[in-house]
């Protein structure tokens, strides 16, 4: 479904959005995946969540950073080239202004328990935000009644887990697999 394209007057709610949203989020694209999903598809209703799945599909297989890929694309595909470049300088900015603040204090602060502490603590609450972005993508391909790509996912995690596969081996592998799959259910649509 291609959403339909919001007004430019929506550019400064886009990179408030993802401002504020990269701003407070630690822990990589994983982590922002939820917030943006439920900014942009459940409270403004931007996007749908079938849209959103796509989006982290994309940006998961494009190369760059998983979060800034996110953004751009829920910009383009509201705003096109002007809400992808607006996101791209939301998501970027607050890493750079807090790396560049951090990089200041550093040596004072490196040795603090209390430091340590939060590190600790942020880790923790990391590890929950991407377990809840897994479980939304997991329940929206199930949705689609789609046993595969959980079987698959499970396959992969068992492979690299217990027997250490590396992990780029059994992306190039789901990479084959995937496209295998998708070029036999075009076939039997009768696709060309």
């Amino acid at each position: 479904m291609t959403p339909k394209r919001r007004p430019y007057s929506d550019l400064p709610k886009l990179f408030l959005g993802t401002f504020s949203i990269s701003a407070m989020t630690f822990g990589g694209g994983y982590v922002i995946v939820p917030l943006l999903s439920d900014r942009f598809a459940r409270k403004l209703n931007w996007i749908d969540e079938e849209s959103m799945l796509d989006i982290v599909a994309i940006a998961q297989a494009t190369p760059g950073v998983m979060a800034v890929n996110c953004s751009m694309l829920i910009g383009w595909r509201t705003l096109g080239f002007p809400g992808a470049l607006v996101a791209l300088l939301a998501t970027v900015l607050p890493p750079l202004i807090i790396l560049s603040i951090l990089t200041l204090v550093y040596d004072a602060v490196k040795s603090s328990a209390l430091i340590q502490a939060i590190f600790r603590g942020l880790m923790v609450g990391v590890s929950i935000i991407i377990g809840s972005a897994i479980w939304s993508m997991q329940t929206l391909i199930l949705k689609r009644r789609r046993i595969l790509p959980p079987v698959i996912m499970a396959i992969a995690f068992a492979l690299h887990f217990f027997f250490h596969i590396n992990v780029i081996y059994l992306i190039l592998s789901a990479l084959i697999l995937g496209a295998f799959l998708t070029w036999l259910e075009l076939r039997r649509a009768g696709a060309p």
